[in-house]
């Protein structure tokens, strides 16, 4: 039995979304599950690539065969780059809002009694703390 790479594609989607998300980083196990489901796109390629090389000889054949293998590291490499470059944005927002509740909390130390308990309740909510 033969598959497209459509069908590939979709179930591998599917079995990604199938498995679950985890509870620490919901951003994480979205850009996991991307880069996932890149990676069998990408292998899926190369198999058909290398397939189609299969009709060629000699050097057209090496040639063919090569041109594949780096597509195919091209692929995983640009979705491991992806991957990555997720977490760092998703890190440096972390970042940010910790020093805006930073310079939040600050402000409230100027104030005194339930006015002081409200602001920080408030930096607080708003800034995910």
């Amino acid at each position: 039995m033969r598959f497209t790479i459509t069908e590939v594609v979709c179930a591998a989607a599917l079995f990604m979304f199938a498995v679950g998300t985890q509870a620490n980083d919901p951003g994480s196990a979205q850009r996991e599950r991307e880069y996932k489901v890149a990676v069998a796109h990408a292998d899926t390629e190369y198999r058909e690539a290398k397939k189609d090389c299969a009709s060629r000889q000699g050097n057209d054949k090496d040639v063919c065969l090569k041109q594949a293998k780096a597509e195919h590291v091209s692929a995983v490499e640009d979705a491991k780059a992806k991957r990555k470059a997720g977490a760092a944005v998703a890190s440096a927002t972390d970042e940010k809002l910790e020093a805006q509740y930073k310079v939040a909390k600050e402000k409230c130390d100027a104030l005194s009694g339930d006015a002081k308990d409200a602001c920080e309740r408030n930096a607080k909510a708003r800034y995910h703390q």
